[in-house]
């Protein structure tokens, strides 16, 4: 069977004439939510199950994460896209920057946990609402651009009690450097292949989160250890 190939021609558009967006800057998960320093709880387990509801915000982090996703695929389809001459690199682009992929995949997690869980627009409307648990979800993603193929994904929900006293955090991070997918003489398929890592990437750091918060949920806060990445189960 022929394989294609990408032209120096063509990865020099891809190169030049591309707008492909930037991974923001990252913030600290609790900036613009928090007013105050935030004591930690007398708690020593997170309170879970059928019967506690859990109040969620997105940090700023999470927000512009999903901003520069939808970005990042808006572009693959109008912009460096379309100076691709294979579909298949163009729809690997789309396939791997969903841009809630993260919120949903964590929610999913949250729900399995507690009884009710309820994402509020800001600090001020959760509070009103008086949930049992408190929980700040922090999300970003690094993929691959026109400068750099290292790929990073972290995730994080930090948890705090009624009275917005920390209890503690769960996480997952995950990374990948490959090699500049716009190298000459790559095949597509290996191109493919290597813009596929992107979204495996975000899915290990994921894999790697649920199993911090299976941690955290099952163990005293003060006793919960490290991750060992080679026990992480395949869940996608």
């Amino acid at each position: 069977m022929k394989l294609a190939f990408v032209s120096t021609l063509t990865m020099a558009v891809l190169i030049t004439g591309c707008s492909i967006p930037t991974a923001p800057s990252a913030v600290t998960p609790l900036e613009g939510i928090f007013t105050q320093p935030v004591g930690r709880s007398s708690a020593t387990r997170i309170p879970n199950g059928s019967d506690v509801t859990l109040g969620i915000v997105y940090s700023r982090n999470t927000q512009a994460n999903r901003a520069y996703l939808q970005d990042y695929q808006a572009n693959a389809g109008t912009g460096f896209g379309q100076s691709l001459l294979v579909q298949s690199i163009h729809d690997a682009y789309v396939a791997t920057s969903k841009p809630d992929l993260a919120v949903d995949w964590v929610k999913a997690s949250l729900e399995r946990q507690f009884g009710s869980v309820t994402v509020y627009p800001d600090m001020q409307s959760l509070q009103a609402a008086k949930p049992d648990v408190v929980a700040v979800v922090d999300s970003r993603s690094q993929l691959i651009t026109s400068r750099s193929s290292d790929i990073e994904a972290n995730v994080s929900v930090d948890f705090y009690d009624k009275n917005l006293s920390y209890i503690g955090t769960a996480k997952g991070h995950d990374a990948k450097a490959l090699s500049p997918v716009w190298a000459d003489f790559k095949r597509s398929e290996e191109i493919v292949a290597d813009i596929n890592e992107q979204q495996n990437v975000q899915v290990r750091a994921l894999q790697k989160f649920d199993q911090s918060l299976n941690n955290l949920l099952t163990r005293p806060t003060d006793k919960v250890s490290m991750l060992d990445d080679n026990k992480v189960q395949k869940l996608y």
